[in-house]
């Protein structure tokens, strides 16, 4: 059976990392789709799952918490794994010091893991491109404030990805279901 890579995405950029980790665990020889969450109707016929989430105000996007209520209990019987993209820039750390990647963990993760018994999650870098943020998106871009973490371009690190991918793909060939 298949690995299924879910994913909740606004503007695109999630959708290319779950396209990313379900090429990686196909390459590893755990055949993998992505599919948006929304069209997900039954994950009985997945051996695993990994659910992918944009975060907007610290939260997972509604498509992907939806996609947890609804398969919860399907989720709870087979191997699950989570990811968050979120962050935008270069720098890892804030002004303050703290760790990026730790301060962007979604504050709705943890009833996330509890739903469906994650083996594992972990946070990316997203992109941003602003030509394609919808009005309210653009008023914020105007807010100074929200133009020091809404940074345009490009962050997501392949490399990080791909290894996370493959690491998941070990643990799945080590799992004696």
């Amino acid at each position: 059976m298949p690995v299924l890579v879910a994913y909740a995405t606004k503007y695109g950029a999630t959708r290319g990392i779950a396209e990313h980790v379900a090429h990686e665990l196909t390459t590893a020889g755990r055949p993998a789709v992505a599919l948006p969450a929304a069209t997900v109707h039954d994950v009985s016929t997945y051996s695993a799952v990994i659910i992918g989430s944009a975060v907007f105000v610290g939260k997972w996007h509604r498509d992907a918490r939806h996609f947890v209520r609804r398969h919860g209990e399907q989720l709870r019987q087979r191997p699950v794994w989570l990811f968050s993209s979120g962050p935008l820039g270069e720098a890892t750390h804030d002004k303050d010091g703290k760790d990026l990647v730790e301060t962007s963990r979604p504050l709705d993760l943890a009833k996330h893991v509890e739903a469906t018994g994650a083996r594992g999650t972990t946070v990316f870098f997203g992109a941003l491109d602003a030509a394609r943020l919808d009005a309210p998106g653009r008023l914020m871009m105007r807010v100074p404030a929200a133009r020091e973490v809404m940074v345009e371009g490009d962050f997501r690190d392949w490399a990080t990805i791909g290894e996370w991918a493959q690491g998941v793909a070990a643990q799945l060939a080590d799992d004696p279901a």
